[in-house]
């Protein structure tokens, strides 16, 4: 292959790569090391020349020498170096670690103060070498702990729905991707997520989803740890986890060192499904309700049987019973299948502690109620403020329902606002009702209540205290 030569003799590949390298020289930052040496080399001289100044007498112009020597040396320190470390690969290698002395570092730097004031008073070579290590002991303890962190990649795995209050298993999965170096003695924490308000004060905005630390001692090259937890999420709602932050104490324990990994997973905790009281009070005769109303639209004849409390006064079989001279009804025979709207009225009078607790037993209620007529088979509707659910086998409506439950939160709007929600689901009645509402019960009209089944949250916390009392 021929090679293009210039006139001077070099090939033009050459010169093609030398420019580019010119081109890419950071001329600031070699234009601040050449200053910084020049100016060392001067606080030198200068030093030097303050020495041998004290020697001969001259101690006036020993110190002005000193002193321009110090003060050339600060110079460099404060406003070349910090310039000229901002420009290397030390940077990166420092970002996103956070540093803290232990108590037993604290100690540490204690020790090390006092031996140089002696060093310096008493001139003690054997102090000044005993300083030396002592300092070295800082640099590797934090050059040691760097490498520890290096190379670390972290995965959190948790199932699909997750419950509050309800334990859960979890797999923390940490993966150690260095060569040839194994970790030693981390320990990893969640952080919760951060959001700015106004004035850029950090304020938290979700709950973070690892709440506990996770201690892992030994972490060969190229393997993973994963540790099975247990995590509780005490409320409904999101969780988030942008970052996890591993730290270590390695080698000696004097510096606590953290890096932030990030993670960027978010989770939606649905509401508690475990029967509450609440749930146990309202069931029997919500039940009851409801087969009344499903029976009662239907039209055939099944059966003639004895009566029960349960039971409405309009299918008595007044010829039956006056023939065995004891109560009878007609059963009917069920045309459709079960089918109920779930209707929950956020709307709460006040803000107040007791009230947005009421409001939390409410939503639990709905969830609760929603899962059990998902277990028994019934087809269902649900409908609150701004968010409705058309009527959908039980299978495919209820993770929708406990997913808006989820984050459903109360409505301090009028009275009035909040009753149309009501009157809204009432007009529309095709199926079986139940609504789930804070208003008092004479605020409800007459026809409205004869329409649907009305669950009246202050009622029931009532029951609740005065049982309680």
């Amino acid at each position: 292959m021929a090679v293009q030569v210039q006139s001077g003799g070099l090939p033009s590949g050459f010169l093609s790569g030398a420019r580019g390298w010119l081109r890419r020289i950071d001329r600031a930052a070699w234009r601040r090391f050449f200053v910084a040496v020049l100016a060392l080399t001067l606080a030198l001289f200068l030093a030097l020349y303050a020495t041998g100044l004290s020697q001969s007498g001259q101690y006036k112009t020993a110190a002005v020498a000193a002193s321009v020597s110090l003060l050339l040396a600060a110079l460099v320190a404060v406003r070349v170096v910090p310039g000229l470390a901002r420009r290397t690969a030390l940077q990166h290698w420092m970002r996103g670690v956070e540093y803290e002395f232990t108590p037993e570092g604290a100690v540490y730097l204690a020790l090390i103060l006092i031996i140089t004031v002696a060093a310096v008073n008493t001139g003690n070579n054997l102090l000044f070498i005993i300083l030396s290590c002592l300092l070295a002991g800082i640099l590797v303890s934090g050059v040691m702990s760097r490498i520890v962190l290096q190379g670390l990649e972290l995965e959190l795995t948790l199932p699909d729905h997750l419950f509050a209050g309800q334990p859960v298993f979890a797999r923390l999965r940490l993966k150690n991707q260095k060569q040839f170096l194994p970790t030693f003695s981390v320990t990893v924490q969640g952080r919760a997520s951060l959001r700015l308000k106004r004035g850029r004060h950090p304020l938290l905005s979700a709950p973070a989803i690892l709440s506990q630390d996770v201690y892992i001692p030994y972490l060969p090259r190229r393997s993973a740890a994963s540790p099975d937890l247990m995590l509780t999420f005490p409320k409904r709602g999101s969780y988030s986890q942008e970052s996890f932050r591993v730290s270590t104490r390695f080698p000696f324990g004097f510096i606590r060192k953290t890096r932030s990994i990030p993670c960027g997973r978010e989770v939606l905790v649905l509401p508690s499904v475990e029967p509450s009281e609440a749930f146990f009070e309202v069931l029997p005769q919500l039940g009851s309700e409801m087969d009344s109303y499903v029976k009662g639209r239907s039209h055939d004849l099944y059966a003639i049987r004895d009566y029960r409390p349960s039971d409405s006064a309009r299918h008595v079989d007044w010829k039956a019973t006056a023939r065995v001279r004891q109560l009878k009804v007609r059963e009917f025979t069920r045309e459709d299948q079960r089918r109920l709207r779930l209707v929950l009225d956020p709307w709460v009078p006040d803000t107040s502690a007791k009230m947005l607790e009421r409001f939390e037993n409410s939503v639990t209620l709905c969830a609760c109620l929603a899962w059990y007529f998902y277990e028994t088979g019934v087809e269902m509707a649900f409908v609150t403020d701004g968010f409705e659910v058309p009527m959908s086998p039980p299978s495919q409506i209820l993770y929708p329902v406990l997913e808006k439950l989820a984050v459903v939160e109360p409505a301090p709007v009028p009275a009035s606002s909040a009753g149309q929600l009501i009157s809204h689901a009432s007009a529309h009645m095709e199926c079986f009702q139940v609504i789930i509402t804070h208003q008092p019960p004479e605020s409800i009209p007459a026809s409205q209540r004869r329409s649907s089944y009305f669950i009246f949250m202050d009622l029931l916390s009532r029951q609740a205290d005065g049982d309680g009392g």
